[in-house]
Protein backbone atom coordinates (compact mmCIF):
# COMPACT_ATOMS: atom_id res chain seq x y z
CA UNK A 1 0.00 0.00 0.00
CA UNK A 2 2.43 2.35 0.79
CA UNK A 3 4.49 1.50 -2.46
CA UNK A 4 1.52 2.66 -4.02
CA UNK A 5 0.58 5.93 -2.36
CA UNK A 6 4.52 6.53 -2.87
CA UNK A 7 4.67 5.99 -6.80
CA UNK A 8 1.63 8.35 -7.12
CA UNK A 9 3.23 10.82 -5.46
CA UNK A 10 6.20 10.34 -7.42
CA UNK A 11 4.06 10.38 -10.68
CA UNK A 12 2.50 13.68 -9.49
CA UNK A 13 5.21 15.30 -8.81
CA UNK A 14 7.32 14.47 -12.25
CA UNK A 15 3.86 15.83 -13.54
CA UNK A 16 4.56 19.08 -12.32
CA UNK A 17 8.39 19.52 -12.35
CA UNK A 18 7.15 18.88 -16.15
CA UNK A 19 4.82 21.16 -16.06
CA UNK A 20 6.75 23.86 -14.50
CA UNK A 21 9.80 23.49 -16.86
CA UNK A 22 7.84 23.49 -20.03
CA UNK A 23 5.47 26.42 -18.89
CA UNK A 24 6.84 30.04 -19.65
CA UNK A 25 5.64 32.60 -17.56
CA UNK A 26 7.18 32.15 -14.16
CA UNK A 27 11.27 31.77 -14.32
CA UNK A 28 11.48 30.67 -10.55
CA UNK A 29 9.16 27.78 -11.39
CA UNK A 30 11.24 26.88 -14.63
CA UNK A 31 14.42 27.10 -12.91
CA UNK A 32 13.11 25.46 -9.93
CA UNK A 33 10.46 22.74 -10.55
CA UNK A 34 8.26 22.01 -7.65
CA UNK A 35 10.10 23.48 -5.11
CA UNK A 36 9.30 26.99 -6.22
CA UNK A 37 5.84 26.57 -5.40
CA UNK A 38 6.96 27.40 -2.40
CA UNK A 39 7.52 30.59 -2.55
CA UNK A 40 4.74 31.80 -3.95
CA UNK A 41 2.70 29.35 -1.38
CA UNK A 42 4.83 31.71 1.53
CA UNK A 43 4.34 35.07 -0.40
CA UNK A 44 0.59 33.92 -0.35
CA UNK A 45 0.71 33.72 3.54
CA UNK A 46 3.31 36.47 3.72
CA UNK A 47 0.20 39.04 5.62
CA UNK A 48 -0.49 36.54 7.97
CA UNK A 49 3.05 35.88 8.96
CA UNK A 50 3.94 39.45 8.91
CA UNK A 51 1.17 40.18 11.01
CA UNK A 52 1.93 37.51 13.47
CA UNK A 53 6.13 36.68 13.59
CA UNK A 54 8.12 38.66 10.88
CA UNK A 55 7.80 42.13 9.66
CA UNK A 56 5.74 44.68 8.19
CA UNK A 57 4.80 45.97 4.44
CA UNK A 58 7.26 48.28 4.93
CA UNK A 59 10.55 47.43 6.75
CA UNK A 60 12.38 45.61 3.87
CA UNK A 61 14.79 47.42 1.82
CA UNK A 62 16.11 48.54 -0.39
CA UNK A 63 12.10 48.32 -1.93
CA UNK A 64 9.44 47.44 0.95
CA UNK A 65 6.75 44.81 0.58
CA UNK A 66 3.90 47.57 -0.66
CA UNK A 67 6.17 48.84 -2.95
CA UNK A 68 7.32 45.08 -4.54
CA UNK A 69 3.43 44.38 -4.41
CA UNK A 70 2.87 47.28 -6.49
CA UNK A 71 5.03 46.64 -9.32
CA UNK A 72 4.36 42.60 -9.63
CA UNK A 73 0.40 43.32 -9.84
CA UNK A 74 0.91 46.28 -12.32
CA UNK A 75 3.10 44.11 -14.68
CA UNK A 76 0.76 40.89 -14.52
CA UNK A 77 -2.67 43.57 -14.44
CA UNK A 78 -3.78 42.39 -11.30
CA UNK A 79 -6.11 44.67 -9.25
CA UNK A 80 -4.29 47.61 -7.76
CA UNK A 81 -6.59 48.06 -5.02
CA UNK A 82 -5.84 47.71 -1.29
CA UNK A 83 -8.86 47.23 1.33
CA UNK A 84 -9.06 48.40 4.50
CA UNK A 85 -6.55 52.05 4.62
CA UNK A 86 -2.82 52.59 4.60
CA UNK A 87 -0.85 49.99 6.93
CA UNK A 88 1.72 53.21 7.14
CA UNK A 89 1.98 55.11 10.60
CA UNK A 90 1.39 58.72 9.17
CA UNK A 91 2.32 60.52 12.49
CA UNK A 92 5.89 58.56 13.13
CA UNK A 93 6.84 57.94 10.05
CA UNK A 94 9.50 60.79 9.13
CA UNK A 95 10.07 63.04 5.48
CA UNK A 96 6.14 61.55 4.93
CA UNK A 97 5.07 62.42 1.45
CA UNK A 98 1.75 63.94 1.29
CA UNK A 99 0.27 65.44 -1.99
CA UNK A 100 -2.14 67.77 -1.58
CA UNK A 101 -5.70 67.32 -3.92
CA UNK A 102 -7.44 69.78 -5.52
CA UNK A 103 -11.38 70.53 -3.91
CA UNK A 104 -12.38 70.82 -8.06
CA UNK A 105 -10.39 67.84 -9.47
CA UNK A 106 -10.05 67.30 -13.69
CA UNK A 107 -11.98 64.74 -14.71
CA UNK A 108 -10.54 61.59 -16.41
CA UNK A 109 -11.43 60.87 -20.19
CA UNK A 110 -13.07 57.67 -20.42
CA UNK A 111 -12.86 54.41 -23.21
CA UNK A 112 -14.63 55.39 -26.52
CA UNK A 113 -14.07 58.93 -25.58
CA UNK A 114 -12.09 61.17 -28.21
CA UNK A 115 -9.42 62.06 -25.54
CA UNK A 116 -9.13 58.78 -24.32
CA UNK A 117 -5.60 57.28 -24.75
CA UNK A 118 -5.10 53.43 -24.01
CA UNK A 119 -1.49 53.63 -23.56
CA UNK A 120 -1.77 56.44 -21.12
CA UNK A 121 1.39 58.26 -23.04
CA UNK A 122 3.04 61.85 -21.38
CA UNK A 123 5.18 63.39 -23.99
CA UNK A 124 7.85 65.85 -22.76
CA UNK A 125 7.54 69.39 -22.14
CA UNK A 126 10.25 70.30 -23.96
CA UNK A 127 11.90 69.32 -27.24
CA UNK A 128 15.10 67.38 -26.53
CA UNK A 129 18.40 68.89 -28.68
CA UNK A 130 16.31 71.69 -29.80
CA UNK A 131 17.95 74.59 -27.81
CA UNK A 132 21.52 73.69 -29.41
CA UNK A 133 19.62 72.88 -32.84
CA UNK A 134 20.68 69.67 -33.25
CA UNK A 135 19.56 67.70 -36.21
CA UNK A 136 17.95 64.89 -34.80
CA UNK A 137 16.18 67.08 -32.00
CA UNK A 138 13.32 65.33 -30.79
CA UNK A 139 10.26 65.20 -28.35
CA UNK A 140 10.08 62.17 -26.20
CA UNK A 141 6.95 60.52 -26.09
CA UNK A 142 7.72 59.39 -22.69
CA UNK A 143 8.38 60.64 -19.71
CA UNK A 144 9.02 57.37 -18.02
CA UNK A 145 11.43 55.89 -19.91
CA UNK A 146 14.43 52.80 -18.75
CA UNK A 147 17.40 53.92 -17.21
CA UNK A 148 20.96 52.23 -18.23
CA UNK A 149 21.48 48.50 -17.19
CA UNK A 150 24.32 47.17 -19.37
CA UNK A 151 24.36 43.41 -21.40
CA UNK A 152 26.92 41.63 -19.20
CA UNK A 153 25.39 42.72 -15.84
CA UNK A 154 22.28 41.41 -17.06
CA UNK A 155 21.38 38.90 -19.00
CA UNK A 156 20.70 38.87 -22.91
CA UNK A 157 16.99 37.57 -22.38
CA UNK A 158 16.73 40.34 -19.34
CA UNK A 159 18.07 43.23 -21.79
CA UNK A 160 15.71 41.65 -25.14
CA UNK A 161 12.31 42.04 -22.58
CA UNK A 162 13.44 45.38 -21.53
CA UNK A 163 13.57 46.52 -25.00
CA UNK A 164 10.54 44.83 -26.23
CA UNK A 165 8.77 46.52 -23.26
CA UNK A 166 10.08 50.12 -24.31
CA UNK A 167 9.04 49.68 -27.96
CA UNK A 168 5.51 48.14 -26.70
CA UNK A 169 5.34 51.30 -23.89
CA UNK A 170 6.29 53.94 -26.89
CA UNK A 171 9.71 55.04 -24.32
CA UNK A 172 13.36 55.22 -24.13
CA UNK A 173 15.86 52.57 -23.71
CA UNK A 174 19.05 53.01 -21.95
CA UNK A 175 21.47 50.84 -22.96
CA UNK A 176 24.19 50.93 -20.09
CA UNK A 177 27.69 50.97 -20.32
CA UNK A 178 28.09 47.88 -21.89
CA UNK A 179 27.42 49.07 -25.45
CA UNK A 180 24.73 48.06 -27.82
CA UNK A 181 24.29 44.35 -27.97
CA UNK A 182 21.78 42.50 -30.34
CA UNK A 183 19.82 42.43 -27.71
CA UNK A 184 19.21 45.73 -27.48
CA UNK A 185 18.20 45.74 -31.17
CA UNK A 186 14.55 44.54 -30.11
CA UNK A 187 12.73 47.59 -31.34
CA UNK A 188 12.63 49.52 -28.81
CA UNK A 189 14.18 53.30 -28.93
CA UNK A 190 18.25 53.74 -26.92
CA UNK A 191 19.89 56.36 -25.31
CA UNK A 192 23.36 54.89 -25.92
CA UNK A 193 25.30 55.16 -22.55
CA UNK A 194 29.13 56.10 -22.96
CA UNK A 195 31.10 55.04 -19.97
CA UNK A 196 34.74 55.06 -19.11
CA UNK A 197 35.04 51.79 -20.73
CA UNK A 198 34.08 53.35 -24.41
CA UNK A 199 32.81 50.03 -25.19
CA UNK A 200 31.08 50.10 -28.32
CA UNK A 201 33.70 52.83 -29.87
CA UNK A 202 37.25 51.95 -28.10
CA UNK A 203 40.72 51.12 -29.60
CA UNK A 204 42.92 48.24 -28.80
CA UNK A 205 44.12 50.11 -25.53
CA UNK A 206 40.59 50.94 -24.04
CA UNK A 207 40.70 54.76 -25.44
CA UNK A 208 37.92 55.92 -27.45
CA UNK A 209 37.62 55.83 -30.50
CA UNK A 210 35.64 58.19 -32.76
CA UNK A 211 35.65 55.95 -36.02
CA UNK A 212 34.44 52.84 -33.96
CA UNK A 213 31.80 55.57 -32.69
CA UNK A 214 30.65 56.76 -35.78
CA UNK A 215 30.19 52.71 -36.93
CA UNK A 216 28.14 51.89 -34.15
CA UNK A 217 25.74 54.86 -34.17
CA UNK A 218 25.45 54.09 -38.32
CA UNK A 219 25.13 50.25 -37.19
CA UNK A 220 21.83 51.66 -34.97
CA UNK A 221 19.25 53.72 -36.42
CA UNK A 222 16.92 53.22 -33.18
CA UNK A 223 20.30 55.24 -31.06
CA UNK A 224 18.09 58.62 -30.74
CA UNK A 225 20.75 60.36 -27.80
CA UNK A 226 23.50 59.94 -26.16
CA UNK A 227 24.60 59.52 -22.73
CA UNK A 228 28.18 60.40 -21.49
CA UNK A 229 28.52 58.64 -18.04
CA UNK A 230 30.46 60.39 -15.60
CA UNK A 231 29.33 58.24 -12.42
CA UNK A 232 26.28 56.25 -11.19
CA UNK A 233 24.65 56.09 -7.87
CA UNK A 234 25.30 52.84 -6.90
CA UNK A 235 29.14 53.42 -6.81
CA UNK A 236 30.00 56.73 -7.75
CA UNK A 237 33.98 57.57 -8.14
CA UNK A 238 34.19 54.19 -9.03
CA UNK A 239 34.25 52.30 -12.57
CA UNK A 240 31.49 49.77 -14.10
CA UNK A 241 32.27 46.21 -12.78
CA UNK A 242 31.09 42.67 -14.12
CA UNK A 243 32.59 39.64 -12.99
CA UNK A 244 35.13 37.11 -14.48
CA UNK A 245 32.09 34.55 -13.81
CA UNK A 246 29.73 36.98 -16.05
CA UNK A 247 32.25 37.07 -18.92
CA UNK A 248 30.40 35.14 -21.77
CA UNK A 249 32.02 34.96 -25.44
CA UNK A 250 29.37 37.28 -26.89
CA UNK A 251 29.87 39.68 -24.09
CA UNK A 252 33.51 40.14 -24.46
CA UNK A 253 32.83 40.45 -28.54
CA UNK A 254 30.67 43.28 -27.82
CA UNK A 255 32.66 45.12 -25.53
CA UNK A 256 36.11 44.40 -27.14
CA UNK A 257 37.77 42.91 -24.03
CA UNK A 258 39.68 39.91 -23.28
CA UNK A 259 37.69 36.57 -22.26
CA UNK A 260 38.24 35.20 -18.70
CA UNK A 261 39.23 38.24 -16.84
CA UNK A 262 37.03 40.95 -14.63
CA UNK A 263 35.98 43.94 -16.97
CA UNK A 264 36.84 46.85 -14.71
CA UNK A 265 36.68 50.73 -16.30
CA UNK A 266 38.57 53.09 -15.15
CA UNK A 267 37.21 55.49 -12.30
CA UNK A 268 37.26 58.48 -15.01
CA UNK A 269 37.04 59.40 -18.52
CA UNK A 270 40.35 59.51 -20.65
CA UNK A 271 38.71 61.60 -23.51
CA UNK A 272 38.62 64.79 -21.14
CA UNK A 273 39.72 66.27 -17.80
CA UNK A 274 37.83 69.35 -16.99
CA UNK A 275 34.33 70.60 -18.05
CA UNK A 276 36.10 72.77 -20.62
CA UNK A 277 37.60 69.60 -22.43
CA UNK A 278 34.02 67.81 -21.81
CA UNK A 279 32.41 70.29 -23.68
CA UNK A 280 34.43 70.11 -26.31
CA UNK A 281 33.62 66.51 -26.27
CA UNK A 282 30.48 66.38 -26.03
CA UNK A 283 30.28 68.70 -29.34
CA UNK A 284 32.39 66.13 -30.99
CA UNK A 285 30.03 63.82 -30.78
CA UNK A 286 27.06 65.90 -31.50
CA UNK A 287 28.13 67.36 -34.42
CA UNK A 288 29.19 64.16 -35.80
CA UNK A 289 26.07 62.53 -35.23
CA UNK A 290 23.20 65.05 -35.11
CA UNK A 291 21.79 63.67 -31.97
CA UNK A 292 21.35 65.22 -28.82
CA UNK A 293 23.67 64.66 -26.18
CA UNK A 294 24.08 64.65 -22.17
CA UNK A 295 25.68 63.29 -19.13
CA UNK A 296 24.73 61.45 -16.55
CA UNK A 297 25.98 61.35 -12.59
CA UNK A 298 25.52 61.14 -9.24
CA UNK A 299 26.00 64.11 -7.26
CA UNK A 300 29.36 64.83 -4.82
CA UNK A 301 30.94 67.93 -4.91
CA UNK A 302 29.65 70.59 -6.00
CA UNK A 303 32.19 72.68 -7.77
CA UNK A 304 31.70 70.40 -10.76
CA UNK A 305 28.13 71.63 -11.27
CA UNK A 306 28.88 75.28 -10.71
CA UNK A 307 31.63 75.73 -13.12
CA UNK A 308 29.05 73.89 -16.34
CA UNK A 309 26.40 76.01 -15.34
CA UNK A 310 28.33 79.20 -15.96
CA UNK A 311 30.49 77.60 -19.08
CA UNK A 312 26.49 77.11 -20.45
CA UNK A 313 25.03 80.03 -19.56
CA UNK A 314 28.26 82.13 -21.10
CA UNK A 315 29.24 80.08 -24.33
CA UNK A 316 27.68 78.31 -27.14
CA UNK A 317 28.60 74.99 -26.01
CA UNK A 318 26.50 72.59 -23.64
CA UNK A 319 24.96 69.28 -22.77
CA UNK A 320 21.30 68.89 -24.33
CA UNK A 321 20.27 66.95 -20.95
CA UNK A 322 21.62 66.08 -17.50
CA UNK A 323 20.90 62.63 -15.70
CA UNK A 324 21.11 63.27 -12.02
CA UNK A 325 21.34 59.25 -10.01
CA UNK A 326 20.74 59.22 -6.48
CA UNK A 327 23.01 57.56 -4.41
CA UNK A 328 20.13 55.53 -3.38
CA UNK A 329 20.19 54.27 -6.92
CA UNK A 330 21.60 50.58 -7.01
CA UNK A 331 21.39 47.93 -10.18
CA UNK A 332 25.62 48.08 -10.38
CA UNK A 333 27.68 46.19 -7.69
CA UNK A 334 30.27 47.99 -5.38
CA UNK A 335 32.10 48.29 -2.11
CA UNK A 336 29.62 48.55 0.34
CA UNK A 337 30.90 51.84 2.00
CA UNK A 338 30.19 53.38 -1.64
CA UNK A 339 26.48 52.29 -1.69
CA UNK A 340 25.70 53.20 1.76
CA UNK A 341 28.29 56.39 1.92
CA UNK A 342 29.23 58.39 -1.53
CA UNK A 343 26.55 60.19 -2.93
CA UNK A 344 23.77 62.65 -2.25
CA UNK A 345 20.59 61.15 -2.23
CA UNK A 346 18.45 61.74 -5.58
CA UNK A 347 16.28 64.62 -3.52
CA UNK A 348 19.34 66.36 -2.17
CA UNK A 349 21.45 66.08 -5.26
CA UNK A 350 19.00 66.77 -7.65
CA UNK A 351 17.66 70.27 -6.03
CA UNK A 352 21.48 71.51 -5.30
CA UNK A 353 22.05 70.82 -9.47
CA UNK A 354 18.80 72.27 -10.34
CA UNK A 355 19.72 75.76 -8.39
CA UNK A 356 22.75 76.16 -10.34
CA UNK A 357 21.33 76.43 -13.54
CA UNK A 358 18.03 77.95 -12.36
CA UNK A 359 20.23 80.80 -11.05
CA UNK A 360 22.20 80.96 -14.72
CA UNK A 361 18.49 80.99 -16.17
CA UNK A 362 19.23 78.43 -18.29
CA UNK A 363 16.92 75.32 -17.21
CA UNK A 364 14.80 76.08 -20.22
CA UNK A 365 17.53 74.86 -22.65
CA UNK A 366 18.12 71.33 -20.84
CA UNK A 367 16.18 68.17 -20.39
CA UNK A 368 16.70 67.51 -16.55
CA UNK A 369 15.64 63.64 -15.60
CA UNK A 370 15.87 61.92 -12.40
CA UNK A 371 16.92 58.62 -10.93
CA UNK A 372 17.16 56.83 -8.01
CA UNK A 373 13.86 54.93 -6.77
CA UNK A 374 11.40 57.26 -8.95
CA UNK A 375 9.17 54.35 -10.23
CA UNK A 376 6.87 54.78 -7.69
CA UNK A 377 3.50 57.39 -8.56
CA UNK A 378 4.52 59.60 -5.56
CA UNK A 379 8.28 59.39 -6.00
CA UNK A 380 8.25 60.38 -9.69
CA UNK A 381 5.83 63.20 -8.92
CA UNK A 382 8.14 64.56 -6.30
CA UNK A 383 10.96 64.60 -8.28
CA UNK A 384 8.75 66.57 -11.10
CA UNK A 385 7.73 68.98 -8.68
CA UNK A 386 11.07 69.41 -8.22
CA UNK A 387 12.26 70.22 -11.77
CA UNK A 388 12.75 67.13 -13.80
CA UNK A 389 11.30 66.72 -17.35
CA UNK A 390 11.51 62.70 -17.18
CA UNK A 391 12.57 59.79 -14.86
CA UNK A 392 14.82 57.00 -15.85
CA UNK A 393 13.42 53.85 -13.52
CA UNK A 394 16.02 50.64 -13.53
CA UNK A 395 15.32 48.53 -10.48
CA UNK A 396 11.68 48.79 -10.95
CA UNK A 397 11.47 47.36 -14.00
CA UNK A 398 13.80 45.07 -12.96
CA UNK A 399 11.12 43.68 -11.04
CA UNK A 400 8.41 43.88 -13.80
CA UNK A 401 10.35 41.28 -15.39
CA UNK A 402 10.76 39.11 -12.85
CA UNK A 403 13.40 40.05 -10.22
CA UNK A 404 12.59 39.22 -6.56
CA UNK A 405 15.03 41.34 -5.01
CA UNK A 406 17.50 38.00 -4.13
CA UNK A 407 20.20 40.07 -3.96
CA UNK A 408 22.48 38.49 -5.64
CA UNK A 409 22.89 39.97 -9.15
CA UNK A 410 26.97 40.28 -8.54
CA UNK A 411 27.23 36.84 -7.97
CA UNK A 412 26.03 35.36 -11.54
CA UNK A 413 23.28 33.03 -9.05
CA UNK A 414 20.40 35.42 -9.90
CA UNK A 415 17.19 32.70 -9.46
CA UNK A 416 14.94 34.30 -12.23
CA UNK A 417 17.42 34.77 -14.73
CA UNK A 418 17.86 38.24 -14.91
CA UNK A 419 21.27 38.98 -13.79
CA UNK A 420 23.13 35.85 -14.61
CA UNK A 421 24.39 34.09 -17.71
CA UNK A 422 23.54 31.08 -15.98
CA UNK A 423 22.10 28.98 -18.89
CA UNK A 424 20.01 27.11 -17.06
CA UNK A 425 18.84 30.07 -14.76
CA UNK A 426 18.30 32.27 -17.79
CA UNK A 427 16.77 29.82 -19.61
CA UNK A 428 13.58 30.51 -17.37
CA UNK A 429 13.16 33.91 -18.42
CA UNK A 430 10.94 33.94 -21.67
CA UNK A 431 11.42 38.14 -23.10
CA UNK A 432 8.27 37.85 -24.88
CA UNK A 433 6.40 37.19 -22.01
CA UNK A 434 8.24 39.62 -19.62
CA UNK A 435 8.58 42.60 -22.33
CA UNK A 436 4.45 42.50 -21.75
CA UNK A 437 5.03 43.12 -17.76
CA UNK A 438 7.78 45.45 -18.30
CA UNK A 439 5.16 47.24 -20.62
CA UNK A 440 2.71 47.19 -18.44
CA UNK A 441 4.41 48.68 -15.25
CA UNK A 442 5.49 51.94 -17.14
CA UNK A 443 1.84 52.14 -18.63
CA UNK A 444 0.52 51.53 -15.11
CA UNK A 445 3.01 53.84 -13.55
CA UNK A 446 1.86 56.86 -16.01
CA UNK A 447 -1.57 55.89 -16.14
CA UNK A 448 -1.22 56.70 -11.73
CA UNK A 449 0.77 60.01 -13.11
CA UNK A 450 -2.08 61.23 -14.91
CA UNK A 451 -4.36 60.35 -12.22
CA UNK A 452 -2.74 62.24 -9.51
CA UNK A 453 -2.27 65.26 -11.87
CA UNK A 454 -5.78 65.34 -12.66
CA UNK A 455 -6.70 65.27 -8.52
CA UNK A 456 -4.58 68.18 -7.97
CA UNK A 457 -6.24 70.40 -11.32
CA UNK A 458 -3.57 70.05 -13.48
CA UNK A 459 -2.90 68.42 -16.88
CA UNK A 460 0.76 67.14 -17.12
CA UNK A 461 3.32 66.39 -14.10
CA UNK A 462 5.74 68.53 -15.29
CA UNK A 463 3.31 71.21 -13.82
CA UNK A 464 3.93 69.87 -9.76
CA UNK A 465 5.49 72.18 -7.98
CA UNK A 466 6.20 72.17 -4.00
CA UNK A 467 2.67 73.37 -3.30
CA UNK A 468 1.31 70.48 -4.26
CA UNK A 469 2.94 68.72 -1.49
CA UNK A 470 4.14 68.49 2.39
CA UNK A 471 6.63 66.98 4.05
CA UNK A 472 5.12 65.44 7.33
CA UNK A 473 8.14 65.07 9.86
Amino acid sequence: MWWFFGGVLLFLGLVVALYDILQRRRAILRNFPIIGHFRYWLESVGPELRQYIVTDNDEERPFSRDQRRWVYSTAKKESEYYGFGTDNDLYLSSNYLIIKHSAFPLLEPKPGQENYDPLFRIASGKILGEHRKRKKAFRPQSVVNIAGMSFGSLSGRAVEALNRGAQLAGCLHNTGEGGVSPHHRQGGDLIWQIGTGYFGCRDSAGKFSLDQFRETVAQNPTIRAIEIKLSQGAKAGLGGVVTASKITPEIAAIRGIELGKACISPARHTAFSDVDSMLDFVELLAAETGLPVGIKSAVGQLRFWRELALAMSSGTRGVDFIAIDGGEGGTGAGPLVFADHVALPFREGFERVYRYFQEANITDQIHFIGSGKLGFPETAMFAFSLGCDMIALAREPMMAIGCIQAQRCHTGHCPTGVATHNRWLVRGLVPEDKAARCANYILSLRRELLQLSRACGIEHPSQFNARHFEVLR
